[in-house]
């Protein structure tokens, strides 16, 4: 008896919640990807779109008329929208959700997708998550096709004040389930968008910065930074 009331069975309840749902959703992208075959898609764009879809389902009548009132999922967005240049219509909104993050890799996949359009929307919320937080969403898989569009947007919005999350982020996805698979399926403009992420990191510690730069890079943990940067090179199989 002594032995059992140690047990956690609350953790064991919600591992087990999890182990249920990707095996779920990788029963249903597999799906997906033999209904994609059979279609002859012509292109590998359009293979991924589909098995990115495969959670989709039609809306009902019901469903359309009962819309409840969506409230601000990422409450960041709002408050850096003069310097960031987004505007308010953009923010990204999430029914129902009550804090400033979502709960589950659905959630983020759906706001991705359908509420997060502009790439400075999508690189500040990935700033805003944090590694720790996707590390969390994403400890069983990124998701298929994901990964890529995680890296063209940090490539293309990146700035020399977030080197440091950018590593963090960058190492939190690496250790994901499934990253050898994902960084393999990248297309040839994802890869490339990766090589360019990781020149511009590169680039603070190989040129002398202006006093400009010099005032936006981050002072602390550079050492610890540019190990990193170096083992996580290796990680995404950047030469």
């Amino acid at each position: 008896m002594e032995e059992t009331d140690t047990i956690d069975f609350r953790a064991l309840e919600k591992e087990l919640q999890a182990a249920l749902a990707a095996d779920k959703k990788y029963q249903r992208e597999n799906a997906a990807k033999f209904r994609a075959v059979e279609q002859k898609v012509a292109s590998y764009e359009e293979f991924r779109d589909i098995v990115l879809a495969s959670h989709l389902k039609p809306l009902e009548r019901k469903d359309k008329m009962n819309m409840r009132k969506t409230v601000l999922w990422n409450c960041h967005v709002t408050s850096t929208t003069a310097r960031t240049g987004i505007t308010q219509e953009e923010s990204a909104y999430i029914s129902q959700k009550e804090d400033c993050q979502p709960g589950t890799s659905s959630d983020f996949y759906r706001a991705w997708r359908h509420y997060l359009q502009s790439g400075p929307e999508r690189y500040q919320t990935l700033l805003h998550l944090g590694a720790p937080n996707l590390g969390h969403l994403f400890r069983v898989d990124v998701g298929f096709g994901l990964l890529g569009e995680l890296l063209v947007t940090l490539a293309e919005n990146f700035k020399p004040a977030d080197c440091a999350a950018v590593l963090e982020i960058l190492h939190s996805l690496s250790r994901t389930g499934r990253f050898g698979l994902n960084l393999s399926l990248l297309s040839s403009a994802e890869r490339e968008s990766c090589q360019k992420l990781f020149q511009k990191l590169r680039s603070l510690y190989v040129t002398r910065p202006t006093e400009e730069q010099e005032l936006e890079k981050p002072h602390s943990g550079d050492d610890g930074d540019e190990k990193l940067l170096q083992e996580l090179s290796e990680l995404y199989q950047i030469g």
